[in-house]
């Protein structure tokens, strides 16, 4: 019988997970991972992992299944939590949840259940996975879960075929609903609890804040650029369905600014701590309609903002991704440099597939959007899909 280490987090779908494991026929282990200690920037009673442990112990109790407890807050902290300081400093937007599953779930974690004895991972994220064979080697698929609504094949962007390997997804093809339905008719804890939010393994948190711990905060100018702005990137004469290198170079260009574009409207406390697209934390009132960031200069320690969602600042048709932050998790997918190839794409979570192009190049990756695309932000991941499968991702350098 084959031992599975199921990642038991305190929710209800690893829950439902554990249980259908038990179905199966596994034999089955239960590790909660304790990868946070500090409370630094923590939401006022929003300390996730107290409760999480609790509801995990009750679950592994219902089930009569072991329950240990692993902490991995050392390597969390040096390869997610660092990471994402370090980019902060930057001015890039990191995603600290894909970082957690490629450095921690799918690595340390599965390197701590194999000294439970166990010989597969498993966790409750919606996702699935198909095993092939192809030129006599057996080749890993990472599917988006049946429940499209929650599909998490994004936050697995950076997978290998390696990590794949020994990993089980159970409720991957489940409708929500069914997990909910399961956990009541078990009568497991977690049966109703709400599904976790904020930065993993850390909860909820006060960003800004958080961040201080190693970046300095700064006050600096909030410039607001008119929707009229004389010197937004225009398009019109560029062949997108065939771009030249200087084409696809300033296509992948973001918008930019000076401060005599616009007029100062306020002031923030560290061109750091936003993001492009932020809505929250200015405080700034008084306008028509919401403004956003646009852009921030981490140089000159200021923030470009713009008013309302439809504001030309906050849309582009294309973004570069630097060759050593393009990852396969089909090598023998990949694109050779000079090639190109149709996609479906994502540069969010959540946000619906869309249609574009990625051309390789000796210098990175390029995609090309079919339409113009919100909220573009340095330092996420793009992720592309064929049909179900995800297929690759990279981080955006511009």
């Amino acid at each position: 019988m084959q031992r599975v280490a199921i990642g038991l987090s305190g929710g209800v779908d690893s829950s439902v997970a554990a249980y259908l494991l038990k179905q199966q026929g596994y034999d089955v282990v239960a590790l909660f991972m304790k990868n946070w200690h500090d409370t630094i920037g923590l939401l006022s009673g929003d300390c996730p992992s107290n409760d999480d442990v609790i509801f995990a112990q009750l679950v592994a109790r219902k089930l009569d299944i072991p329950f240990y407890v692993v902490d991995l807050s050392e390597q969390y902290s040096k390869r997610v939590v660092g990471y994402l300081f370090s980019e902060y400093e930057k001015g890039r937007t990191p995603n600290p949840d894909v970082l957690c599953n490629r450095e921690i779930k799918f690595d340390v974690f599965a390197a701590a259940a194999a000294s439970y004895g166990a010989d597969l991972v498993a966790t409750g994220h919606y996702c699935r996975k198909e095993s092939l064979i192809k030129d006599g080697k057996k080749v890993h698929r990472l599917l988006a879960g049946t429940d499209r609504n929650k599909d998490q094949s994004y936050f697995l962007c950076q997978l290998s075929q390696e990590q794949l390997n020994n990993v089980l997804f159970p409720v991957g093809g489940l409708l929500k609903p069914e997990v909910r339905k399961i956990a009541a008719e078990l009568s497991l804890a977690t049966a109703t609890r709400k599904d976790s939010q904020g930065i993993c393994f850390v909860g909820k948190v006060d960003l800004p804040v958080f961040l201080q711990q190693k970046i300095q905060s700064k006050k600096g100018d909030i410039i607001e650029i008119p929707a009229n702005y004389s010197g937004f990137k225009t398009y019109f004469n560029i062949d997108l369905s065939d771009p030249d290198e200087e084409a696809l170079f300033l296509l992948s260009q973001p918008h930019s600014y000076r401060p005599s574009d616009g007029k100062k409207l306020g002031e923030h406390i560290g061109a750091h701590f936003y993001t492009i697209g932020q809505r929250k934390g200015l405080h700034i009132g008084g306008k028509r309609e919401a403004l956003f960031v646009i852009a921030t200069d981490i140089e000159q320690n200021i923030v470009y903002v713009g008013m309302g969602q439809e504001h030309p600042g906050l849309h582009r048709p294309a973004l570069f991704i630097k060759k050593d932050e393009i990852h396969w998790i089909r090598p023998d997918l990949a694109l050779q440099p000079d090639e190109s190839a149709r996609f479906m794409f994502r540069i969010r979570y959540r946000q619906p597939l869309q249609k574009g192009r990625l051309f390789t190049r000796q210098n990175g990756a390029y995609i090309i959007f079919d339409s113009v695309q919100r909220g573009i932000t340095p330092g996420q991941f793009a992720a592309w899909y064929n049909k179900d499968e995800l297929i690759g991702s990279g981080v955006i350098n511009a």
